[in-house]
């Protein structure tokens, strides 16, 4: 009797465990068929879109270019549907120099209640102070990869979501004054909270009140050759979730050798501020080396088109894509 009840129960196991795997495989199989009727993300669209900003030269503030840089982007998320709004305020830089700072958000399904975000700087900084030549310590970066290519990637994304609408609202908010960061060769006064002081100013004061969207996804540095996204500190532990989502849609994508999944090193970035002041869980794609650091051209006069990669933008842009036509 009890070997029939062994029995009984084995093959209750059994058909348990193929239906579970059953279940599994048909949620696999429409994830990938999800993926694979994801909009066509342009590389070609983005790399124009990157080009276009380094094309007004350092989009450091107070300058004719980043004025410039400014009205285009407004202008082209406009053009592209979005409900745009400016945030100008006057923000002080490490020196005191008082900043004529512009964090511009464009909203797209701005009636949808759930909402993500994505991100980028669009500045530049005025120093390359990474650069091997000391001589080279006040010139202003071009900012292609170390902002422009963050802009460039969301830029195109904005053109899709005109054609597809997501069926969530998005926001894709550009943050000023995120370069303007006191100099490594200038020990006269602390780093402390220096950088990133448009995303500072949003997390305290976001564009719309009781503002929460579900998360956020920052892209910076994001266009340069052969790069490697790891899992960076802070991401991890403020919204893991939310890097493990992503990072599987890259592998998911066949990109398992560009989105790593390895512990990266924390980095102070925009999304740092925005996790610790406005309590949002938000990540951040970032090319970096835990043992290397930066990318070689970071804050160097070398920061230029040449040194950005379509293929790269493709990845990043594919993989946010996914994410956003994902979000039921």
């Amino acid at each position: 009797m009890k070997s029939v009840v062994y029995l009984a129960l084995f093959s209750l196991l059994l058909f348990v465990s193929c239906q579970s795997n059953e279940q599994s495989t048909s949620s696999q199989k429409q994830e990938t068929q999800d993926l694979i009727q994801n909009p066509f993300y342009n590389a070609d669209s983005a790399y124009v879109f990157v080009a276009n900003q380094v094309a007004f030269g350092p989009r450091v503030p107070n300058t004719d270019a980043h004025k410039k840089c400014g009205d285009y982007m407004v202008a082209t998320l406009q053009r592209f549907g979005a409900e745009v709004t400016e945030q100008r305020v006057q923000l002080k830089a490490y020196n005191n120099t008082i900043l004529d700072a512009r964090n511009i958000i464009g909203s797209f399904n701005p009636e949808q209640k759930t909402r993500i975000f994505l991100c980028a700087h669009w500045d530049s900084r005025p120093y390359s102070d990474n650069d091997t030549d000391s001589a080279n310590y006040h010139t202003p970066v071009q900012g292609a990869n170390d902002g422009a290519s963050g802009v460039g990637v969301l830029l195109e994304l904005a053109r899709l979501m005109q054609q597809v609408p997501p069926t969530i609202g998005v926001d894709i908010i550009l943050f000023d004054a995120e370069d303007y960061g006191r100099p490594s060769f200038d020990k006269s006064a602390d780093i402390g909270d220096s950088f990133c002081l448009g995303s500072q100013y949003w997390s305290r004061n976001p564009h719309k009140e009781g503002y929460k969207p579900k998360y956020g996804i920052l892209l910076d540095m994001v266009g340069g050759k052969n790069p490697t996204f790891l899992q960076e500190y802070f991401s991890m532990l403020y919204a893991p979730d939310v890097v493990k989502m992503v990072w599987k849609k890259a592998h998911q994508l066949g990109y398992q050798d560009y989105f790593i999944s390895q512990p990266g090193n924390p980095v102070i970035d925009d999304h740092y501020y925005i996790n610790k002041i406005a309590n949002i869980p938000c990540i951040d794609i970032i090319h970096y080396s835990n043992q290397t650091g930066f990318v070689d051209t970071w804050h160097t006069i070398y920061d230029t088109m040449e040194n950005i990669d379509k293929t790269t933008l493709g990845v990043v842009g594919r993989v946010v894509t996914a994410v956003v036509y994902s979000e039921k």
